[in-house]
């Protein structure tokens, strides 16, 4: 007999991510499952080619019609990856068996207020995971999945020569001026090193593309803001090493395996949000020591202490020397 689930996380492009080894081990351990899920449009691109869903709904502006269309599904259960107050709403009204992830914000106000670690040891994938353990899904050692249907990937052969020989990927986008490395310190770093490297983030990450690439010395490519997510996604895969802020982008390059450097500002690895790749190779880069930091479970606009040690003092010679070491 057919078992219904129905998967919940709005948001945004890493966390929607790193829901997929549920998604994968409902599909795959629960016989008969019929996985559902339910995610903003604008995220569509990352859940369309998912082999392990089913159906994909979206959360718009009218909730009603969206709780109206999910009550027709008679789910058995309903998994919540987001635990907020619309998922909330959607679990009051549905009135099925349900089971949420542990947000652990408790944990996190401790330390962001107080600098009181009581953070558990756990990444937030396998807090996902503990969701549907009462399904007998287990932890498969397979890390994160991203699918990107061929159609919408970027081709290789549109790169310059130089860069179809190998690039570095760097990741300068972040939601918030906190999570991200300063430009003048992705101008110094793609200036130490002598291979091509594609800048990736988004439309407000143009402008500090271009100013990289007016400074760099002929091997920098501005993407970010000029492609979509799925090409990005495939510049990521191609590539030969990854450099990354705390961003959705760094979890999609963690899907494919990739070597992964990562700059950590205000934000802080203890949260659980890591690459996750079971058995795979990325190195942490921040700065410790700081009473200030973290400042915010999120990030700024500005750093509240108005210094930004957390980035300024980030040590880019070993980023450099991380790269000329993997590449």
């Amino acid at each position: 007999m057919k078992v219904k689930f129905l998967v919940i996380r709005f948001s945004s492009i890493g966390d929607i991510v790193l829901t997929t080894p549920v998604v994968r081990g409902l599909k795959q351990q629960v016989e008969n499952a019929e996985v559902h899920f339910v995610t903003k449009k604008k995220f569509a691109c990352l859940v369309y080619s998912n082999p392990y869903i089913d159906k994909i709904h979206f959360l718009e502006d009218n909730i009603g019609a969206l709780i109206h269309d999910l009550a027709k599904e008679n789910y058995d259960y309903i998994i919540d990856l987001h635990n907020n107050f619309r998922s909330n709403k959607i679990k009051r009204r549905l009135k099925m068996q349900s089971f949420a992830v542990n947000k652990i914000n408790w944990e996190k106000f401790l330390m962001i207020r107080l600098k009181m670690n009581r953070l558990p040891d756990v990444h937030i994938v396998d807090r996902y995971l503990e969701t549907v353990t009462v399904f007998d899904v287990k932890k498969d050692n397979k890390g994160l999945d991203y699918f990107i249907d061929e159609t919408t990937s970027f081709k290789q052969d549109d790169l310059p020569e130089p860069f179809q020989n190998g690039y570095v990927a760097f990741v300068i986008a972040g939601t918030y001026f906190t999570k991200k490395l300063p430009v003048h310190k992705v101008s110094e770093i793609c200036q130490q090193i002598p291979y091509p490297v594609i800048l990736l983030g988004g439309k407000n990450e143009y402008d500090e593309g271009e100013k990289v690439l007016s400074q760099s010395k002929g091997n920098v490519l501005n993407f970010a803001g000029k492609i979509s997510l799925n090409q990005s996604a495939s510049l990521l895969r191609d590539s030969r090493l990854v450099l990354t802020n705390d961003t959705g982008l760094m979890h999609i390059a963690a899907a494919f395996k990739k070597k992964i450097y990562s700059f950590w500002g205000n934000t802080i690895p203890e949260f659980g949000m890591t690459p996750y790749q079971p058995g795979g190779s990325s190195e942490v880069m921040q700065v410790t020591g700081l009473r200030c930091r973290p400042c915010s479970k999120l990030g700024h606009q500005k750093c509240p202490k108005k210094h930004f040690k957390c980035m300024e003092d980030i040590d880019i010679e070993k980023a450099v020397e991380w790269i000329s070491t993997n590449f």
